[in-house]
């Protein structure tokens, strides 16, 4: 292996089913550790599901069952939908894990040990959405945003984690760091939060009015504040055979857990335990659907990934989420924007090169790709064998931006289904003279194939697996660029090949 690589996501709530926006997130980061792999590093990639805390307590109340239960339940579906998108982690994590408590309460009892976690009592105001407490600052022109979902008013005596002791700490690891947080105009939010002291964290709630948590190590009738117990599993999942891999290359979170839990909250848990702290935050965007914000308190929102990938496959889901986000923004997401990213980017433009070119193979050359050594080469030829589509796909990868990757990948389809108008092996084939031409044409076509399966492994790796299997070559990880261009050997390939997606399935 060149070297490793370690990515996180956020951990999913189980209080509801999936939807879009857990699916784009869990392929986004699948995307990055397939992509990374192929650079031939040892990748740990962890994602799961966060099972503690109040909410899935109430959830399991309503459904009438146990809390391990419900999560046991619930958590099936995340892994399910991982397993259909085919998205390959290291490892699903589980919050309830004998380990993780573990690693949690140690943190607790180090951080106590040390004096930053105090006991006072509160009054005040607290979101039952976000379960934290909250104040009059957080208030939008006077009303509490639609984030904390209902605000109650309370008292009740918890324990604290000091952080404004490490907010200079933190402004200076900013600072001195400008690419922590992806895109840049994420980070500048996070600035501008650090501008002002910050509050002390509750990292408690009483077992009076909640027991699905995670016990305090210093007092057992308190449990731990679900978003603490849920960042420690980026440390605590994070061992490959028994050996730490520290600190993550890439975590990626939704812009709505940047301020406060990772931006904040998290980077202070690592500087107060004097953890490095991770390389990127990668913050993404919120989907829409139709223009309606896709969110659990707004069910007719909602988007159900299953349906799509069961009717179209999971790389056309795949794809239409990686290519419509641009990084940091927000996306639509429509019935009509994903039946065109289908049947154009996919099938008329992907799907009909690989089909013309197996079947022109198939039918001039009885499924035998030509031996091409010697040929001439023509400015044509000499444009369609550059290597420009590998740097263009590895610089867009090296700025975290896959929409712009696969516009690269995409731009070189349609360049290769211009060669093929343009040199028209059709014609060729019926001129005896023109049979070395047409080698090499058919030659080149094939190349260029098996250099897409590459190139798209990593956003379409269901796809890439189809395509080098009618190439007749090895399936599995293959090297995205670096290697030699020429890599096909001539020889037999699959005669009958359809287009992937030219028809809908289900």
């Amino acid at each position: 292996m060149a070297g490793s690589y370690f990515l996180t996501t956020a951990i999913d709530y189980v209080n509801s089913a999936p939807h879009l926006g857990h699916a784009y997130e869990k392929v986004l980061a699948d995307f990055f550790a397939r992509y990374q792999r192929s650079l031939e590093h040892d990748v740990l990639f962890l994602t799961g599901v966060d099972e503690h805390g109040q909410k899935v307590q109430q959830s399991a109340q309503r459904e009438g069952v146990d809390p391990q239960v419900f999560s046991d339940q619930m958590s099936a579906q995340f892994q399910r939908l991982h397993k259909s998108l085919g998205v390959e982690s290291s490892h699903f994590v589980r919050t309830t894990d004998a380990h993780h408590k573990k690693i949690v309460r140690e943190w607790l009892q180090r951080l106590h040990d040390k004096g930053e976690i105090f006991f006072q009592e509160y009054e005040g105001y607290y979101s039952v959405r976000q379960e934290q407490f909250v104040t009059e600052k957080d208030k939008v022109d006077g009303q509490w945003p639609e984030i904390f979902g209902e605000v109650i008013q309370t008292k009740e005596p918890n324990y604290y984690f000091r952080l404004e002791p490490y907010r200079q700490r933190l402004l200076r690891h900013l600072e001195e760091n400008p690419g922590f947080v992806v895109p840049s105009f994420r980070r500048k939010e996070l600035l501008g939060a650090l501008s002002e002291p910050l509050a002390d964290l509750c990292i408690s709630r009483p077992k009076s009015r909640l027991t699905w948590g995670i016990p305090l190590p210093f007092n057992e009738d308190y449990v731990t504040y679900v978003w603490f117990d849920a960042l420690v599993n980026y440390y605590s999942f994070a061992s490959v055979k028994g050996t730490l891999r520290w600190p993550p290359d890439l975590q990626i979170i939704g812009k709505d857990i940047l301020i406060p839990a990772h931006g904040v909250y998290w980077t202070i848990m690592l500087l107060a335990l004097d953890l490095a702290l991770p390389k990127h935050l990668l913050v993404h965007g919120f989907w829409t659907n139709s223009g309606a914000k896709i969110s659990k308190s707004n069910a007719k929102s909602l988007v159900d990934p299953v349906p799509y990938v069961e009717k179209f496959g999971p790389d056309a889901l795949r794809y239409f989420v990686l290519r419509e986000m641009v990084l940091g923004q927000d996306a639509d997401f429509s019935d009509e924007r994903f039946e065109t990213r289908y049947t154009g980017d996919l099938g008329k433009k992907l799907g009909n090169l690989i089909q013309r070119t197996l079947s022109m193979i198939g039918r001039y050359r009885e499924g035998r790709i030509p031996n091409y050594d010697g040929f001439h080469i023509t400015p044509e030829d000499a444009e369609l064998r550059s290597d420009a589509v590998v740097e263009e796909y590895r610089r867009a990868m090296d700025e975290f931006a896959p929409h712009l990757a696969l516009q690269a990948v995409w731009s070189f389809v349609a360049k290769a289904n211009e060669y093929v108008e343009v040199t028209a092996p059709f014609k060729l084939a019926k001129d005896p003279a023109q049979a070395k031409r047409l080698d090499a044409v058919l030659a080149l076509l094939a190349e260029t194939v098996r250099r897409l399966s590459v190139l798209v492994q990593a956003a379409l790796p269901f796809t890439a697996e189809k395509i080098r299997a009618q190439l007749q070559l090895p399936t599995g990880t293959r090297q995205a660029g670096g290697s030699p261009l020429w890599q096909l050997p001539a020889g037999p390939c699959h005669r009958q090949a359809g287009n992937h997606f030219s028809s809908h399935r289900g």
